[in-house]
């Protein structure tokens, strides 16, 4: 990645949130020299449509001025910093492997699922607009989601798990992403892909109904 663009990727990280003169502020503190508000609005403009960073969000001020607008990190974004999460998450999970039976652990799972699609509360309609509607709650998780169709159906991509590290020792969160899937489409999809297993995504073919 382009070096400013990381710098300020790991600016938003460290502050939370941040406006277009914080950025500056500390990339010149940073770099040890000056950039303008305008090379750092061309770069949150590219960091936007890699979906790094979230849309501005104005903020007002307490003082008389012009209001100010302050960007963050999507979920995408936050992604790319180490947290303690997926190892928290790897341990929570082989616990309960280690001290509950199979099958009560495979109904906390698909729990966990269920709880998840309904927070997304998919609007009934064609199969494409709930589609549409799944891709974006998964983005609003961090899942880099996107769909597509081809001659077999309909195929739903995630390009980033947010618990990769978690899920390459244990199957239980790609069953979660299959069941949360499967709950929020209303349809059990074909898994294709796997992170886990090195491929590029995790795909879900979704086939063709008799009404398509």
């Amino acid at each position: 990645m382009q070096k400013t663009r990381q710098q300020i990727l790991e600016i938003l990280f460290e502050q939370e949130n941040a406006t277009v003169d914080d950025i500056v502020s500390n990339l010149c503190e940073m770099r040890g020299g000056k950039i303008t508000s305008v090379t750092v609005r061309h770069h949150l403009a590219k960091l936007q449509e890699e979906g790094l960073v979230s849309e501005p969000i104005m903020r007002h001020r307490s003082s008389p001025g012009r209001p100010s607008h302050i960007y963050k990190l999507t979920n995408h974004g936050a992604s790319f910093f180490p947290n303690n999460y997926q190892q928290m998450t790897t341990k929570l999970i082989t616990h309960l492997d280690n001290t509950l039976p199979q099958p009560t652990v495979n109904v906390i799972i698909e729990g966990i699922a269920d709880d998840l699609a309904s927070e997304a509360e998919i609007p009934e309609g064609t199969i494409q607009e709930r589609l549409e509607a799944v891709v974006h709650f998964l983005n609003s998780k961090g899942y880099d989601a996107r769909w597509e169709s081809n001659r077999e159906g309909h195929i739903l991509h995630t390009q980033n798990c947010p618990y990769h590290h978690a899920a390459q020792s244990n199957e239980h969160l790609c069953q979660l992403d299959m069941r949360l899937i499967a709950s929020m489409l209303g349809i059990i999809p074909r898994l294709q892909s796997r992170i886990s297993q090195g491929d590029e995504s995790c795909s879900y073919l979704i086939p063709y109904s008799d009404s398509e």
